[in-house]
């Protein structure tokens, strides 16, 4: 399992969070900060989740306040990095949760199988894929199931992650015993290499997984898969990424295709998924929602009218005033100096304009100003030289209160070389459409009404249902409740999980440095036991730290009834006094001092002399090797 995360653009706040805090504030714009400058957005997230991580590595580097942290990233760029490791909790293993796998080898995968066409290609997704050993596991499933040779040429499996780090070691797919413990000895032979102390994943079927960076919240899906794996991720996301994450998933899996969620999740968007398995978290698809729009097409420009060379032949100006007076509404023409040109048969019927006022400035005509002023349109559109449309423009007829209604058209006529020529004035008559829709309102009026006398026949029964969905929708918050606590409790196992293997992993260190240590002590002792002549070590206070086995037989003491004792205050045949002096100028010096000759007395009362020399202890100041010998006397 990992945590992906992530990354989209801002995603929606998580809802038991009370946003209007000044802390949480800061939090949030320290998550707006770090998508916006390092493109890993963790806005999605659950807040007490990401706000637990997020305050342990500040802890770790002595950080207190969310804005303090903000300005350790800007200006660390390594903490990125230790930040994410945090907040990524990847915690994983070959076949993890035994039952559920079990069921998906036996009940899942030979119903894909069925249902592939012929050599039809299989797809698998991993996402949240952490150091690989997820889509592994899918590999030598489907391996198991079909065979090696057919799930090489049809099986391709895609897993993807947000943490680099991880997909980089997924990628080598080179893993140590403890890894693979819990994985039969029969898969480990079949499907890793041996190579000393690790296993490395068989190199042809390795090449059947592919690997790559991909935040379910915001990167495209991949699409046209039979089986989507994505275990214990969906918990770390706010309920509405989690929405959005479905809705992705929905798109990405084939008709029939299976999801695969982990032991702490639960689907409940039953239109989506139908459960085949609820205890295993196994889910299928049923329906195709939430598909993006096809991508537009851009539209093809329209195609100019070919220009009409007005000649001076009657035939043509003929065909050109035919032309105009078979328009189905009424049509104006009038010059670039605002002079009429011309007239549809329609408008002529319309507005009764005559044939005397064919070269009237069209300021004196009524229609001009009536129904609508339509010169300081001519004129913007004329300016602009696009088409302006008014809609619904209303005109009565004489003295009656019928009225007519108009969308006028203004569209500027150039030459093919952008030359202003003069204007077109189109009115469309749309009185049924303006009618109609006036009925339609009255109708819907009337339909209001009786909408509300209904609404007020329905409101005890309304009432009634109120109060079953309210029993409802705490039954249903009790459940997201207890889910929410579920996923928690989840996520707390995963970091103590985290915790515990590194734990693990800091013992083991313990425990072989602890067994270096015993031998190099083991060695020493050898060492110093094996020298003929007594020596005596001493730290800078002259307390004894080492005591040889020749000092024991030439003094009578054990070497563990004066190891810690001063040794200037022992009681044996050695006087002691007699050689403080050389002791001290080796210690203070730092040079080595003697040898001397001293009379002592052995441990068996014997009388002797004892030939005394010292050295500085190397690596240790103010400590003295004091190393004594007895001389023989002709």
């Amino acid at each position: 399992m990992t945590d992906d995360q992530a990354p989209q653009d801002q995603a929606p706040q998580d809802q038991g969070v009370r946003a209007e805090s000044p802390i949480d504030e800061q939090l949030e714009e320290l998550l707006v900060f770090i998508r916006d400058a390092r493109g890993f957005d963790f806005t999605g997230y659950k807040r007490s989740s990401l706000a637990r991580r997020i305050k342990k590595r500040m802890t770790d580097i002595d950080v207190e306040s969310w804005t303090d942290y903000r300005d350790r990233l800007e200006i660390d760029a390594d903490e990125f990095s230790y930040l994410f490791n945090t907040i990524l909790i990847n915690v994983t293993s070959f076949f993890r949760d035994a039952e559920a796998w079990a069921y998906l080898q036996e009940e899942i995968i030979p119903k894909i199988l069925a249902a592939a066409e012929g050599e039809e290609e299989i797809r698998v997704w991993s996402a949240g894929c952490s150091s690989g050993e997820e889509p592994y596991s899918l590999a030598i499933a489907f391996a198991e199931a079909m065979g090696l040779q057919e799930c090489l040429d049809r099986v391709k499996i895609y897993a993807t992650d947000v943490d680099e780090e991880e997909l980089q070691q997924a990628r080598a797919g080179v893993y140590g015993a403890r890894a693979l413990k819990n994985l039969p000895e029969g898969l480990r032979e079949r499907y890793f290499e041996h190579n000393g102390t690790t296993y490395s994943f068989r190199p042809d079927l390795r090449r059947r997984v592919i690997f790559g960076r991909h935040d379910i919240t915001r990167d495209a899906p991949i699409s046209r898969l039979s089986l989507l794996v994505c275990r214990n991720t969906l918990m770390y996301f706010n309920v509405e990424a989690q929405r959005e994450i479905i809705d992705r998933f929905n798109f990405a899996l084939g008709e029939g295709g299976f999801l695969f969620l982990g032991k702490a999740e639960m689907l409940t968007s039953s239109d989506r998924f139908g459960a085949v398995n609820m205890r295993q978290r196994i889910f299928r698809r049923t329906s195709k929602h939430g598909l993006g729009r096809a991508p537009g097409v851009r539209p093809r420009a329209e195609s100019a009218h070919p220009e009409i060379t007005t000649g001076g032949t009657g035939r043509k100006r003929q065909l050109r005033d035919s032309l105009l007076d078979v328009a189905p509404y009424a049509v104006l023409g009038i010059d670039y100096d605002g002079v009429r040109v011309s007239a549809s048969s329609t408008a002529r019927t319309q507005f009764g304009i005559g044939v005397h006022d064919i070269g009237r400035p069209f300021r004196d005509l009524e229609i001009s100003y009536r129904p609508v002023e339509v010169r300081s349109v001519i004129e913007k559109a004329t300016n602009e030289r696009r088409v302006i449309r008014l809609a619904g423009v209303e005109r009565r007829t004489g003295d009656t209160t019928e009225s007519q209604y108009y969308d006028v058209v203004v569209q500027p006529l150039t030459t093919a070389g952008g030359e202003m020529l003069g204007a077109s004035i189109s009115f469309i008559d749309c009185s049924a459409q303006v009618l109609l829709e006036h009925e339609v309102k009255r109708v819907r009026e009337d339909l209001e009404t009786a909408y509300e006398e209904l609404q007020s026949t329905n409101e005890e029964l309304e009432t009634t249902n109120e109060e079953l969905q309210s029993g409802m929708e705490e039954l249903e918050t009790t459940n997201e409740e207890l889910q929410s606590t579920n996923e928690e409790l989840e996520t707390t196992n995963e970091e103590l999980q985290s915790g515990n293997e590194e734990l693990e992993t800091m013992n083991e260190e313990l425990r072989i440095r602890s067994s270096e240590l015993d031998e190099t002590r083991t060695f020493l002792q050898s060492v110093l036991s094996s020298v003929g002549l007594a020596v005596v070590v001493l730290d800078d206070r002259f307390t004894v730290r080492s005591w040889n086995t020749a000092a024991e037989d030439m003094w009578g003491l054990r070497a563990d009834e004066v190891r810690d004792e001063a040794f200037f205050r022992l009681d044996f045949g050695l006087p002691v006094a007699e050689i403080h002096g050389v002791v001290e100028q080796a210690r203070a010096d730092d040079v080595r001092t003697g040898p001397i000759e001293v009379a002592a007395i052995d441990r068996k009362g014997r009388a002797l002399a004892c030939q005394i020399t010292c050295s500085p202890l190397v690596g240790e100041t103010g400590g003295v090797v004091i190393m004594m010998e007895p001389i023989d006397r002709p």
